[in-house]
């Protein structure tokens, strides 16, 4: 019984009228200051049960199946705390959980390097990431659409889906 529950119980409520897409915006992610208490006394219990729930509930209804479920941010983390005991912007690295509609479940893809600062070797893209949404939710992400001045403009820009995904 949070904010963040609530959403993810309006948005299997949506989902099952069949609405096809949802987005739950969670607030003030921003731990500048105080990180790791934010995180384990709000954020994090707060994500967790409502994560699990959401999923839980669509696999019950037969619904995860064809639903995408995402968690991400626009950017990450630095490895580095900084001297407020938080962390801050970081682009070069970040997660992202996804599951259900047509996603292999229980993988890591990718790894970072040992300071957690960029990934080790054959990093993905937001690109990446929209290539193979694009792919599940069954639009070819290379198709290229023409503007009123027949100007092309793909999809998605050089975007190479994640085949361990799927």
């Amino acid at each position: 019984r949070n904010s963040l529950g609530q959403s993810c119980l309006m948005a299997r409520r949506l989902v099952e009228t069949g609405v096809r897409c949802v987005t739950i915006h969670h607030v003030d992610w921003d731990t500048h200051d105080n990180n790791f208490v934010t995180l384990k006394r709000d954020l994090l219990p707060h994500l967790d049960g409502a994560m699990a729930t959401l999923l839980r509930d669509l696999s019950d209804r037969g619904l995860l199946k064809k639903t995408i479920v995402m968690v991400t941010g626009e950017f990450g983390r630095t490895p580095r705390i900084n001297k407020n005991a938080g962390r801050d912007h970081w682009g070069p690295g970040f997660t992202v959980a996804i599951g259900g509609g047509g996603i292999q479940g229980g993988r890591v893809v990718g790894n970072s390097n040992e300071r957690a600062e960029k990934p080790a070797e054959n990093p993905y893209r937001p690109e990446d990431l929209a290539a193979t949404l694009h792919h599940l939710l069954g639009i070819n992400p290379n198709e290229v659409f023409y503007t009123a001045d027949n100007r092309p403009v793909r999809i998605v820009n050089d975007g190479r889906g994640i085949e361990e995904l799927l």
